[in-house]
């Protein structure tokens, strides 16, 4: 069996390992603080379910790896700064930004980008961690060691957030799945929802905007695209160099989900079009306890991260995949009695979106 290594073995790294045996590959994802030294052959390929990571005796050795895919293109989009930099050069539709810097005045800011100035931390940072605002009405205070370490960004008036999740393999043959619908609360994504024919209008604009940034990257494998729309135009906001928690409904909503995509393209193995089998609701559990009766809800396809419970923190997801609009609704409606009531807003939007 061909061996590949997940630098991280979190939730996408474990989807990674699952989404391989049906293709005879052996997916192994590491620790990134072990300090083990791995049995690595020449003949493995590298792989990571993340931008960043520390320095340990596997996270060297896996990254010093000759068939590390894609190793030089992590750090490069890690950074928000030059991930703004290679957007701006490819001439790819970002948010206006500029770099947060030792003489920048907080003035200047909002006079360029007008009352509220969103600063993001360079790297790390998720999940609504890492972001502060600026607000000439209210907090307008740089936070402490942010200057040189931030980028500032202009306030979007978004009507939707949307994602673009495509591969490309080393021949540069890319694939696209359909735009998915998202809903933040917090900074969290909260569920997503694919396809979505009121945005299909801008199905070919966002696979232009992201086979730009894989071909000039040469990147191979899954990447993830997340955009503001503002009329019929799309604004990139982050890019995802991996496999990404938007593109989820995949492993119900398509006969091939983006870990195998992403698997299937670093292992050079044939990369179709995925068949997408029918609307796909994707519900982001956050810090809630696990609950035995989710497995009862018509079409509900659970998956359970195992890992601690804490606020804030994704331990999970539920997929639904119905053509009848009515059931799905109806599936949603079930699983709100059975989440926290902090999940009617977004219960309610992903209902108020279904076709």
């Amino acid at each position: 069996m061909q061996k590949i290594w997940v630098l991280g073995a979190g939730q996408l790294g474990a989807m990674l390992h699952y989404s391989g045996l049906p293709l005879a590959l052996e997916v192994i994802p590491i620790d990134i603080e072990s300090e083990q030294l791995l049995d690595i052959d020449d003949r493995d390929i590298v792989t990571a379910e993340r931008e960043k990571w520390p320095k340990t005796k596997a996270t060297s050795q896996l990254a010093a790896h000759p068939n590390f895919v894609n190793k030089d293109i992590f750090g490069r989009l890690a950074d928000r700064l030059t991930q703004k930099k290679i957007l701006d050069d490819l001439g790819i539709a970002t948010t206006p930004w500029c770099a947060l810097e030792q003489t920048t005045e907080i003035a200047s800011l909002h006079d360029h980008f007008g009352p509220k100035v969103l600063l993001k931390r360079r790297t790390g940072g998720y999940d609504g961690r890492g972001q502060h605002w600026l607000d000439r009405d209210g907090d307008d205070v740089i936070p402490d060691d942010w200057r040189d370490q931030a980028i500032a960004e202009r306030e979007i008036p978004f009507e939707d957030e949307v994602s673009v999740v495509g591969v490309r393999n080393s021949s540069g043959q890319m694939v696209f799945y359909p735009l998915s619908l998202n809903l933040h609360l917090k900074g969290i994504l909260m569920g997503s929802l694919s396809p979505v024919p009121r945005i299909k209008n801008l199905q070919s604009q966002g696979e232009a905007m992201l086979g730009k940034l894989m071909e000039g990257l040469d990147y191979v494998g899954v990447m993830a695209m997340e955009c503001f729309r503002v009329g019929n135009q799309l604004m990139v906001n982050e890019v995802a160099p991996r496999v990404h928690n938007s593109g989820h409904w995949t492993l119900a909503g398509a006969n091939i989900s983006q870990f195998e995509y992403h698997l299937r393209a670093i292992a050079n193995l044939p990369i179709p079009a995925a068949v997408v089998k029918a609307p796909t609701a994707m519900v982001n559990l956050i810090g809630t306890q696990y609950r035995e009766e989710w497995l009862e809800l018509p079409g509900a396809e659970v998956y359970w991260y195992d890992k601690e419970v804490r606020p804030g923190r994704k331990v999970g997801h539920i997929n639904f995949c119905n053509s009848d609009s009515s059931g799905l609704a109806d599936s949603l409606c079930q699983l709100q009695s059975l989440l926290p009531n902090n999940y009617a807003e977004a219960i309610d939007w992903l209902s108020g979106n279904l076709d």
